[in-house]
């Protein structure tokens, strides 16, 4: 394979590898607020032990993250380095935006949030709980404006010409809100919700399931649907935006998405099927006129079609097309599933149906390849553009990286996050099948009291 390729398929590895863990850490921090503040509120010792226990889980998935990501950026400089001088001035400013207002108040507060049970106050501890949810969510914010700007730019100008042109912003704000910013920002936090979501779920139920941890089992079940049912939701709304917002800004990646060929009223929504992409035709199962009315609220309103793309601007049609399915089938069938358990709450027999514990027990999986499936279809879609409309993939190399060079750094990333990856699965089931700790039952400020109270007999 071509530098080109193996450039893209690293990049591609280690992003999907990456985005296994943000999304749980930016779920369970929303998780962690919300329990402790039930703590707070209630003084019921359980909610107590599920922030200790969901804690731990939150921390493992952030250290993972965060030592993930770093690879990512050196990747930058050594594969793609025509793209980062393009692009510098740019993501310059929204990646210091994240240490400044992310990674720097994540990293003041998360001592405090592991180790400051019995050291801070009950209300300095909560406090510190929400300064580390709210960093990982500012995270999210500046990444996914980066990488927004990369499929619609707004605010710059282009300095210089050929290999040494550049983009430099003439104005911040347009750039941080560009045309997809908001869109791509609350559709991948709400599927960040519902990784956190259906996590604590699938272990709320698989602990309903052994018959241990009950009452655990059955709070962590519940607040989890709560939240996966609400973001659901959410998911859908976001998702029509986002898909209108591409209708407009980027009409070659929708015209993938549903294999949409002709430029023509009452376009069809495709609810499964195939491209082929040499005699440009479209098969499966779909519902007439629905792409048009959800786009533009009018069945009778055409959408852009392939056919109206030039060959060259077009991306992998029947690869975008399948992966976007994918992420729509799992969305819809994660709203049934928690629809379903939500029945099963409000009838009393939430605990008793094995069928639906067990579904639930693995539904932990679905927002992970819906994620995935649906980054991927944003990205593939966007081809063959680094920088749509400005800068295409293929330009965007480093000019001296050799395919040897890919190659070996692609066994030595495989191997490592193989062992990363093993070593993620054995702590988070160790920590499962331990389970909550029953002395987290006890409030950690009457501990600490007890500790310091005389003894009997003693001084006073």
């Amino acid at each position: 394979m071509d530098v080109l390729t193996l450039s893209r398929a690293q990049f591609a590895f280690t992003t999907t590898f990456h985005y296994l863990y943000p999304p749980l850490s930016i779920g369970l921090g929303l998780l962690l607020v919300i329990i402790e503040a039930l703590w707070l509120k209630t003084k019921n010792p359980l909610y107590h032990q599920m922030a200790r226990f969901w804690t731990k889980v939150f921390a493992l998935t952030f250290a993972i993250g965060v030592a993930t990501g770093l690879v990512l950026e050196f990747e930058f400089g050594t594969n793609w380095a025509t793209y980062s001088r393009y692009v510098g001035d740019v993501f310059g400013s929204a990646l210091a935006a994240e240490g400044i207002f992310a990674f720097f108040l994540e990293s003041g507060f998360l001592a405090v949030l592991l180790f400051g049970w019995d050291k801070v106050g009950p209300k300095v501890h909560f406090l510190a709980t929400c300064m580390v949810a709210f960093g990982a969510h500012f995270s999210a914010i500046w990444i996914v404006v980066a990488n927004s700007w990369m499929q619609t730019p707004a605010g710059y100008h282009i300095v210089g010409e050929g290999l040494t042109a550049r983009a430099e912003i003439t104005d911040f704000w347009a750039m941080v809100f560009n045309p997809s910013s908001v869109d791509r920002l609350s559709h991948t936090i709400s599927g960040c919700w519902q990784a956190g979501a259906w996590l604590m779920v699938s272990v709320g139920a698989y602990y309903l399931l052994r018959r241990k941890h009950r009452e655990f089992g059955l709070a962590s079940v519940k607040i989890g649907l709560v939240i996966a049912i609400l973001s659901s939701g959410f998911t859908l709304l976001t998702g029509h935006a986002s898909a209108s917002g591409v209708a407009k800004n980027q009409p070659a990646k929708l015209a993938a998405f549903e294999g949409h060929w002709e430029t023509a009223p009452n376009a069809t929504l495709y609810l499964f099927g195939a491209v082929d992409e040499k005699n440009r035709t479209t098969q499966g199962v779909g519902i007439p006129g629905m792409l048009s009315w959800l786009t533009y609220g009018d069945a009778s309103k055409p959408v852009t079609g392939l056919n109206d793309i030039p060959a060259g601007e077009r991306p992998p049609i029947n690869f975008t097309f399948q992966l976007y399915h994918v992420m729509i089938a799992v969305g819809m069938a994660m709203i049934g599933l928690s629809l379903w358990a939500a029945w099963a709450w409000w009838r009393g027999t939430l605990a008793e149906s094995r069928l639906l514990l067990w579904l639930l027990a693995f539904s932990v999986l679905g927002p992970q390849i819906a994620n995935q499936a649906g980054w991927w279809a944003a990205e593939v879609g966007r081809q063959p553009w680094i920088v749509y409309k400005l800068l295409r993939t293929s330009e965007a190399l480093s000019k001296v990286v050799q395919a040897n060079q890919v190659v070996a750094s692609m066994i030595m990333f495989t191997a490592i996050y193989a062992l990363l990856f093993a070593v993620f699965v054995f702590l988070l089931n160790s920590k499962i099948q331990h389970g909550p700790d029953d002395a987290d039952l006890i409030d950690p400020y009457e501990k600490l009291s007890q500790r310091y109270a005389p003894k009997e007999g003693g001084a006073a």
